[in-house]
């Protein structure tokens, strides 16, 4: 199994999100894009971090209130029964802070993650990365 059909793949940096559904089949998936929300990042600033003149962490706390507002949106999309099966793709340490940020269905809805950044790739590059960690 690679990716059955329907399966939403979520892209997510520091910046980016990308939505991608396979409108193939399991054995040839077919990589479609569809628009990604706007996110407000900015309720998430305190997202445990904080910025001041000896920490030069202020762009970490944008980034992940960024990778913090796309998990949000998953988890209603899952809640609203709109995303039944999940691959989340991101760098290391987003996906870790997304991790944090998972609804219990969630969870159970993402059949794959993979830690890279593809943001940008095209969908034949997406579907090899997920092909070489099968």
């Amino acid at each position: 199994m690679l990716l059955p059909h329907g399966t939403v793949i979520a892209l997510i940096d520091g910046k980016n999100f990308e939505l991608y559904r396979n409108t193939g089949d399991e054995a040839e998936p077919q990589l479609t894009a569809f628009d990604s929300p706007k996110l407000d990042s900015s309720n998430h600033s305190g997202a445990g971090h904080h910025s001041s003149s000896g920490n030069h962490a202020g762009h970490q706390v944008e980034e992940d209130a960024h990778a913090i507002a796309a998990t949000e949106w998953l988890n209603s999309q899952v809640l609203g029964h709109k995303i039944e099966q999940l691959v989340v793709i991101a760098p290391p340490r987003t996906l870790g802070e997304v991790r944090k940020h998972y609804h219990k269905q969630t969870e159970r809805a993402v059949v794959k993650e993979l830690s890279k950044d593809l943001i940008g790739k095209q969908a034949d590059d997406i579907v090899a990365a997920l092909r070489e960690k099968s």
